[in-house]
């Protein structure tokens, strides 16, 4: 009798004209109310970047606030060093490779370099069901406030993509300003001189409020704390008086940038607690790639003891802060050093929310829900993770692909044929390339790198026909 129960009690969602079991996922949490979800994702925040882990220049103390609330992931990565094929990522839960959207969009060209990158996805195709998309099937009203920068034409934009609502989403990966008018479409300009970033979290606390009755999914992308540099003048005073010629980061008016950040994020949580709805919702803060380091005399942040930065192959580039909050978390205020990477945050949302997604949709994952790592002493089965970037930027990466596993990482540098090889473990900054001492360790990532590739069809750069060494480090706008 209970199962009959059971079966005649299951929800059958209608999308449109389509049943949802011909849909993709389905709830089948048993509470009173769905957990909400707020995905917090703030653009080239770096690893350093945050004072919890161990920044002594720039503050946030509202973002401290709230990992004492969660776990906190000391090895999460990025799925690229650049910012769209990571926020594909997360909304599809596969490789940048998987769905072949590799660059930032449009990307950069060298016309004349040794050779030439791929014919690649330049948008998030709407045929991929993304984590919007199932969230809205499970009867969640669904938003998306903020950056996008995941196509150019407006049918890729998010009201395609699954969200019921979208402010300030379009084609643009960076603003225009941060000070209104902010000449976004998507966005009706404020009073003169309104931060961007107050007015994006303005609008996550109205949607919040109007929806307390329902179940939500927030999708908060914060342009901070992305170029152009631009902070209310008060608080980059502030930072002008707090440098110190011993601090690494020393950027004012970055330094405001990422207050004015902890700021907004600090009255969405305000916003949540107000409401009553903090106990029964899910926070995921991260970035979408590593801090841009700029150069020594327009330095943008630091993120030692890391190599480099945005747009680099080393860790600088694609380690970031990252961590959870979620009512089934039994040890907050702790950390996990187990690795995970961007697609691991739609299978983990689908088991923390109760939705059973498609054996279709589920096959197609390439995270692993990282729910087990909420635990003390948990661990999910995974060998490896993956990075593949067969293009050039101008903060140094060529094309390369990487595997980390355990404490070891292997890049290839496709562009040299060569390898680099490093313990992580003993050497965050990857300062000693250890290819030449450890042959088998090397083979083996070699070898499994090679599968991987293999498995996701990845696209590989080939010789460019054009390739004229003494200009080969020039990209398009030098040559004009």
């Amino acid at each position: 009798m209970m199962q009959l129960k059971n079966i005649i009690c299951k929800k059958l969602f209608i999308s449109g004209f389509v049943l949802c079991t011909l849909a993709s996922c389905t709830n089948t949490k048993q509470k009173n109310k769905k957990p909400n979800v707020v995905f917090i994702l703030v653009d080239d925040l770096g690893w350093k970047d945050v004072s919890y882990n161990g920044s002594r220049y720039y503050q946030t103390p509202n973002i401290d606030n709230l990992t004492e609330k969660g776990v906190v992931f000391t090895n999460a990565y990025a799925a690229c060093a650049v910012c769209s094929p990571t926020r594909s990522s997360v909304l599809t839960g596969k490789y940048p490779a998987t769905n072949n959207c590799t660059d930032w969009i449009t990307g950069h060209v060298k016309p004349h370099a040794k050779y030439k990158v791929p014919d690649w996805t330049m948008y998030l195709d709407t045929a991929e069901y993304t984590m919007a998309d199932a969230f809205r099937d499970a009867g969640y009203k669904t938003a998306h406030i903020g950056k996008f920068h995941l196509g150019e034409d407006s049918v890729y934009w998010p009201g395609n993509q699954g969200f019921d609502i979208n402010i300030g989403g379009w084609k643009m990966g960076s603003p225009k300003s941060y000070f209104s008018p902010y000449k976004n479409p998507k966005i009706p300009d404020g009073p003169e001189g309104e931060y961007l970033t107050d007015r994006l979290a303005k609008e996550a606390c109205d949607f919040i409020a109007q929806n307390k009755e329902q179940a939500f999914f927030l999708n908060l992308w914060f342009y901070n704390v992305h170029t152009p540099l631009q902070a209310k003048q008060e608080t980059i005073e502030k930072y002008k008086n707090l440098v110190d010629s011993s601090y690494m980061q020393r950027n004012p008016i970055y330094a405001a940038m990422v207050e004015h950040t902890d700021d907004a994020v600090g009255k969405v949580v305000a916003e949540l607690e107000k409401q009553g709805l903090m106990e029964n919702t899910i926070i995921v803060f991260t970035s979408d790639n590593g801090g841009l380091v700029g150069n020594p005399k327009a330095q943008v942040t630091s993120n030692l003891p890391l190599r480099s930065g945005k747009g680099s192959m080393y860790e600088g580039g694609v380690r970031v802060p990252a961590f959870v909050v979620a009512p089934e978390t039994s040890n907050p205020g702790t950390k996990c050093d187990k690795p995970i990477i961007s697609p691991d945050y739609f299978p983990t949302l689908m088991e923390m929310a109760g939705i059973e997604c498609s054996n279709k949709v589920k096959s197609g994952f390439d995270g692993k829900s990282i729910v087990p790592l909420l635990k003390p002493q948990g661990i999910i089965d995974r060998n490896a993770i993956f990075w593949h970037y067969p293009h050039y930027h101008t903060e140094g990466a060529v094309p390369y692909s990487a595997i980390r596993k355990n404490q070891w990482k292997l890049i290839h540098v496709i562009e040299s044929e060569s390898y680099e090889l490093y313990n992580l473990q003993d050497d965050i900054g990857e300062k000693n390339n250890l290819i030449a001492e450890k042959p088998r360790v090397a083979k083996e990532l070699k070898q499994e790198l090679n599968a991987w590739r293999k498995k996701v069809n990845a696209q590989m750069p080939i010789p460019n026909p054009d390739y004229i060494p003494e200009l080969a480090d020039k990209f398009s706008w030098d040559l004009k």
